[in-house]
């Protein structure tokens, strides 16, 4: 598919926007007539049948407008002090424009723990998914007022491709500052592959308000890429960037399409690109060809050894021995304890050992492989 196509063909769709594109250079902070901007257009996709969720940055920016912070804080507190001045007038620009246009709009805070959770994970979903089919615009942010690094992904962009893929989203959009990519080559209009000279070439932010830049950006794009979806950066600065794009097809921006074929679906998504691992399963080289290739359950008799202090039912990360990269994730059904006492064992031994008959460390209906 020529990317400009799916710009007729995307139908859900997520949209970030960052703080620089809400702030005004003759002013400080995030300012009201940005937000309304971005409303407006999102308004006019949503009347052409289109399914828009918002992820938006700029709770802290206007938090800082209001408190007459000139810098970002570094400290948690002020952070978070920030945010939570200027997330609930963030929210009343946007509720309030959204219902000038006829629409109206739901607020969801989240964490990196709350998708983390499978439980959680499928309750945000629900949600999502209930709120699109009532027409409600969801406006999604981190709930910094709370979040602690742990619980953090510290910026939108992640936050967003995560997003992207847990509702299974045609496009995932990053509006920001930029007009596109710049690589180790110069500007580019379409990557396929997000390669270490890439990643080496994007760098952080130097903006007193925002967070990420375009090295998250990247990490976002390996997000969505890995789950079948394409997505977009385009300069959200430019008057009317999103009805240009989507109803006049007039584009400028760098595309970041995936393989055909690609793409982790359902569960697989969860496993491999959202859950967080509470440890790590080291098998012999055996044991991956029947993982990786065969697409068989890990045995006890695989396991070379054992790292980290997870439970049953915990998701663990796989790697070979003496290879220090993860190839596969999955739902282990022993705790770390149970599978010291057992790593290596036959199955007709564990029962010796446990007392219990044997299972699977890892069934394959609960694992991915994320590397041959």
């Amino acid at each position: 598919m020529n990317p400009t196509e799916f710009l007729s063909s995307a139908k859900r769709l997520v949209v970030k926007v960052g703080t620089s594109v809400l702030t005004d250079p003759d002013r400080a902070g995030v300012v009201r007539h940005r937000v309304e901007a971005i409303a407006s257009e999102v308004a006019a996709l949503w009347r052409q049948k289109m399914e828009v969720i918002v992820v938006t940055s700029g709770a802290i920016g206007v938090g800082m407008g209001i408190l007459d912070l000139k810098k970002r804080p570094k400290e948690l507190a002020k952070l978070q002090a920030a945010a939570a001045t200027g997330q609930g007038r963030l929210m009343q620009w946007y509720t309030t424009h959204f219902e000038k246009e006829g629409l109206h709009a739901a607020q969801i805070l989240l964490t990196r723990d709350d998708l983390e959770n499978h439980r959680r994970y499928l309750n945000a979903k629900a949600t999502l998914l209930t709120l699109l089919k009532a027409q409600v615009v969801p406006i999604i942010n981190e709930n910094d007022t709370v979040s602690v690094e742990e619980i953090r992904y510290g910026d939108n962009d992640i936050l967003s491709a995560q997003v992207a893929a847990l509702v299974d989203a045609d496009l995932l959009v990053l509006l920001s500052d930029v007009d596109q990519l710049k690589g180790p080559d110069g500007f580019q209009a379409l990557v396929t592959e997000i390669t270490p000279d890439l990643e080496r070439a994007a760098g952080g932010t130097t903006k007193a308000v925002s967070t990420g830049g375009m090295r998250t950006k990247l990490e976002a794009a390996k997000i969505v890429m890995a789950s079948g979806i394409p997505m977009i950066l385009m300069n959200g600065r430019q008057e009317n960037c999103l009805t240009k794009a989507f109803l006049k097809k007039e584009f400028s921006g760098t595309w970041f399409i995936p393989r055909k074929g690609s793409g982790l679906k359902g569960k697989q998504r969860w496993l491999g690109l959202t859950g967080r691992p509470k440890g790590r399963i080291l098998v012999d080289s055996g044991a991956r060809e029947a993982l990786a290739s065969r697409r068989l359950s890990l045995l006890a008799s695989g396991v070379h050894a054992v790292e980290g202090n997870f439970r049953r039912g915990d998701l663990v990360s796989v790697a070979q021995i003496n290879q220090d990269q993860e190839f596969a994730r999955g739902i282990v059904g022993y705790s770390h304890a149970e599978l010291e006492k057992i790593k290596g064992f036959k199955s007709d031994a564990i029962r010796s050992a446990l007392g219990r008959k044997a299972q699977e460390v890892i069934h394959r209906d609960s694992m991915v492989i994320l590397k041959s």
